[in-house]
């Protein structure tokens, strides 16, 4: 049996793939199956991309909500008064400890090494390190999940990539951004737990709904020559430019979408 790629070779399989100094890069991986450790991932990415590049993560929290699939799957089974003891119990986002959920190893190694960026948003929050790690989590506001002002926002404005390692394009959160640019978009409302100056509290905003139902169909249509496809660790990477991604997605839900 071959040896699992060390750190270097690892980075230069991910320079193969597309990785290059100096990018803004969206990570989303699940290393499940892979048998790498999301620490030389970490390491390997950040030493490919050098010290004028940024690594990007998603650091969601959807349990943080009283709509989630994540909320409804803990509260499935309570009765009423059980439900409202279970939200009364439950504590406020913090952007330094509250661990993402469901976003996979490397996105909590990121978030959790020590120098890390995360921006505020209790539902969807981005992690970063890098040189742009702060500036692009700066000011990512409540009524904006995902749209013009959040990292992911900006990432696209800037010519960010995405890297999705062992993931399809059910995950691509560049995909919402095109939710936030079709004309009248359909809004609902959303809440969460917020610290705010009296203590923690329930907050619920407007924002526009969130349906990655059909992504992967979005993917699949996605031209094959913006996409950069190789393999890394032995697991299956696709690496694609922000805008390329969230102009495509755009014009699938325009004809699409009802």
């Amino acid at each position: 049996m071959s040896a699992r790629p060390g750190p270097l070779s690892l980075a230069v399989q991910l320079r193969l793939a597309g990785v290059r100094p100096g990018q803004r890069l969206l990570v989303h991986a699940s290393l499940g199956g892979t048998g790498l450790r999301a620490e030389a991932l970490r390491d390997a990415l950040l030493g490919v991309l050098g010290p004028r590049g940024t690594l990007v993560v998603p650091a969601f929290t959807p349990q943080n909500s009283a709509t989630s699939r994540a909320h409804l799957a803990r509260i499935a089974g309570m009765d009423e008064e059980e439900v409202r003891r279970f939200r009364d119990r439950m504590p406020a986002f913090d952007p330094a400890r509250t661990p993402s959920h469901g976003m996979g190893a490397l996105a909590e190694v990121v978030r959790s090494t020590p120098g890390a960026a995360r921006s505020a948003h209790p539902q969807t929050s981005f992690a970063a390190l890098g040189r742009d790690a702060r500036r692009l989590c700066a000011d990512h506001r409540l009524t904006c999940h995902l749209g013009e002002e959040s990292p992911l926002g900006k990432l696209c404005w800037e010519g960010g990539q995405v890297l999705l390692f062992n993931v399809g394009f059910s995950v691509c959160t560049a995909f919402h951004l095109a939710e936030y640019r079709i004309p009248k978009p359909p809004l609902r409302m959303y809440a969460c737990v917020v610290n705010l100056p009296g203590g923690d509290q329930w907050v619920d905003y407007e924002d526009v709904a969130l349906d990655d139902g059909d992504f992967e169909r979005i993917g699949a249509e996605f031209p094959a020559s913006a996409v950069r496809r190789a393999r890394v660790g032995g697991a299956a990477t696709a690496l694609f430019s922000i805008p390329d991604a969230v102009d495509h997605a755009l014009a699938w839900m325009t004809e699409n979408r009802r």
